[in-house]
C-alpha cells in the first residue's frame, strides 16, 4: 500500500483485522474474559494502517467539534493523527490528573466551554470513557460524542454509563471477523 494509494474501508478493516487480532484467553478492562482480542497498538504504530484509519475516523466527527480529545493511551496517537488529518487542536485526556507539574487530567487545550469529541481506539463497556467523561465536564467541556477506531461490545454501540453519548466506532467487531 503506497503512500498516496486511497484504502477501501474492507480493505482497511481486513488489514487491522490480519495485524490486530489475537486469539487467547485475554482479560479485558471491563473485567470480562475474551477469546479473542484487538490489540491496538499494532495498528497504532504502523502508519499505513493509522493515516487511513485517522481518515475514517475523521469523517465520524460531529460537525460542532471543536476540540478533539484522545483517551490515556490507546487514544492518543489516534487523536494526534486524526488532528494532523483534520487541523483541529487535540487534548490529552490521562486517566488521572498528575501530582505535580500542571496536575492536570486534561493536558494540551483547554477544553472549558469548547465542544468536544473524544476520540479512543477499542470499547467494549465504555469504562474509560465514563471517566474521562466526568472529568470533562468537570473542567467545562460540553462532550459531544465518542468517536472509536473498535467497537467491540454487545449489541449498538454504547457507553454503559452514559447511554445518551453517541458512539461513532470506525469499525465494530463484526466488521473485522473474517
Amino acid at each position: 500500500m503506497g503512500k498516496t494509494e486511497a484504502v477501501s474501508r474492507a480493505h482497511l478493516a481486513r488489514r487491522i483485522a490480519d495485524v490486530a487480532t489475537l486469539d487467547g484467553e485475554f482479560l479485558l478492562r471491563s473485567g470480562k474474559t475474551s477469546q479473542r482480542y484487538f490489540d491496538k497498538y499494532r495498528f497504532e504504530g504502523d502508519p499505513q494502517l493509522l493515516k487511513p484509519l485517522a481518515r475514517e475516523m475523521a469523517a465520524l466527527l460531529p460537525t460542532r467539534t471543536e476540540v478533539i480529545a484522545g483517551l490515556e493511551l490507546g487514544g492518543v496517537p489516534l487523536v494526534t493523527a486524526i488532528a494532523l488529518e483534520t487541523g483541529l487542536p487535540a487534548a490529552f485526556i490521562r486517566k488521572q490528573a498528575k501530582t505535580y507539574g500542571t496536575c492536570r487530567a486534561i493536558e494540551g487545550q483547554d477544553v472549558a466551554g469548547k465542544a468536544v469529541t473524544f476520540i479512543e481506539d477499542v470499547i467494549t463497556t465504555g469504562g474509560a470513557v465514563a471517566d474521562a467523561h466526568e472529568m470533562a465536564v468537570g473542567d467545562g467541556a460540553e462532550v459531544l460524542a465518542v468517536v472509536c477506531a473498535i467497537w467491540r461490545g454487545e449489541g449498538a454501540p454504547g457507553i454503559r454509563n452514559l447511554p445518551t453519548l453517541p458512539v461513532h466506532p470506525a469499525f465494530t467487531r463484526a466488521d473485522l471477523e473474517f
